[in-house]
């Protein structure tokens, strides 16, 4: 950052915290949406983010659905799951003598501030069953208590988010402007997703149906939205709450399986080694169903086999669209980086195919409900 850019972020950390209260601010996480930084000001460590208006076309319903999650889980310190665990999740931190919650800056900026969870930490790729296990716990306790978060007190900060078939529009309206492809990575996953468009409509054709209930959800659960007791290793919260929306729990557990069975994570540049780890699985799955299996209908347990293909799918689908229209969407720190990650998603979409079989039969096992279906897993470019 430029001095110009150390000077306002200072300016803004101290609309927060007050003028001569701050002592450091220095880059957090690894986030590829918005820009987040540790705080240190005379009141301890703090988040400090600003939010992506160019995702996040209307930020104040972000806020809105933050201030409404936190004061419900303010009322469930008492709840029966809560009792011998520690559990938290973020305190939003009002402007310097108001109770407003964001602030923008002289740039246009929109930033919002929050409290840190201390002694708690995050991992990029999973390091045991016993971590899968707590994961999956995190994201069925997260779950459990916003079970009775009335949808209709929630706004939608992200139309279309987790839509799959709006994302293949969208990869359409990005095929036909961008320049025709030439290289074979990109032949590839043209020819993926074309073997698999039929999968876009699946949870959509549920909801439509009646199968499928719109409940609040975090939208975004992935491996490193878990935050784990540095000490215990148990699950403690759930951050980067920007997508709490009215959606669909196979969103989030789909997100969850895709993000955390990839012991290789997104980044990897090792394709072939890239599978979807039916064990890691197993354990997720016991994790969650332990806490929120009550919540689910025979429907919802059945259809989970498929919310992880799809995920998985639906997360290479819109890399894949962000590389054709030059990366404006996901951070990339080259103009290959979307077409990478594109791949290595792809890559996982057809490790799940090839274990469909052995996925529906665990969730049979765990939860008395099976399905059979499948897709082709295609080839690999060489």
């Amino acid at each position: 950052m430029s001095a110009g850019d150390d000077a306002q972020l200072l300016r803004v950390a101290e609309a927060f915290h007050g003028e001569g209260h701050v002592s450091d601010i220095r880059p957090l996480g690894s986030g590829n949406v918005n820009d987040t930084f540790l705080v240190q000001s005379a009141g301890g460590l703090s988040v400090l983010q600003r939010i992506n208006t160019a995702v996040f076309e209307r930020p104040e319903l972000v806020m809105h659905n933050l201030q409404q999650l936190v004061s419900h889980l303010e009322r469930k310190r008492e709840h029966p799951a809560l009792r011998h665990r520690r559990w938290e999740h973020p305190q939003l931190i009002c402007t310097q003598g108001s109770d407003q919650t964001w602030h923008c800056c002289s740039s246009g900026g929109f930033w919002r501030s929050l409290s840190f969870i201390d002694r708690a930490t995050t991992v990029d790729v999973i390091e045991s069953e016993a971590q899968a296990r707590e994961l999956g716990s995190g994201l069925g306790l997260f779950h459990t208590l916003i079970s009775d978060l009335p949808v209709e007190t929630l706004a939608d900060p992200l139309e279309g988010f987790h839509v799959t078939p709006l994302y293949l529009e969208a990869y359409r309206r990005a095929l036909a402007t961008a320049a025709a492809p030439g290289d074979d990575a990109s032949r590839f996953c043209m020819a993926f997703i074309r073997e698999r468009e039929g999968l876009a409509s699946l949870l959509e054709d549920a909801k439509q149906r009646g199968d499928l209930p719109l409940r609040p959800i975090h939208g975004d659960p992935k491996i490193n939205n878990v935050m784990l007791d540095r000490s215990s290793g148990r699950a403690v919260a759930l951050i980067d709450l920007d997508t709490v929306k009215p959606g669909l729990v196979h969103t989030d557990i789909g997100d969850c399986l895709r993000s955390c069975c990839n012991r290789l994570g997104e980044e990897t540049t090792d394709l072939e080694a890239v599978r979807f780890d039916l064990t890691l699985a197993e354990a997720i799955l016991e994790g969650y169903l332990a806490e929120a299996g009550p919540l689910l209908s025979a429907a919802e347990l059945q259809l989970l086999p498929d919310a992880a293909r799809l995920i998985a799918f639906e997360l290479g689908l819109r890399f894949f669209t962000d590389h054709l229209n030059g990366n404006v969407y996901f951070k990339a720190q080259h103009p290959q980086h979307n077409l990478q990650r594109a791949l290595v998603q792809f890559r996982l979409t057809a490790s799940i195919e090839a274990q469909m079989g052995a996925l529906r039969r665990l969730v049979q096992r765990l939860s008395g409900t099976s399905r059979v279906g499948g897709a082709p897993a295609g080839p690999w470019p060489s």
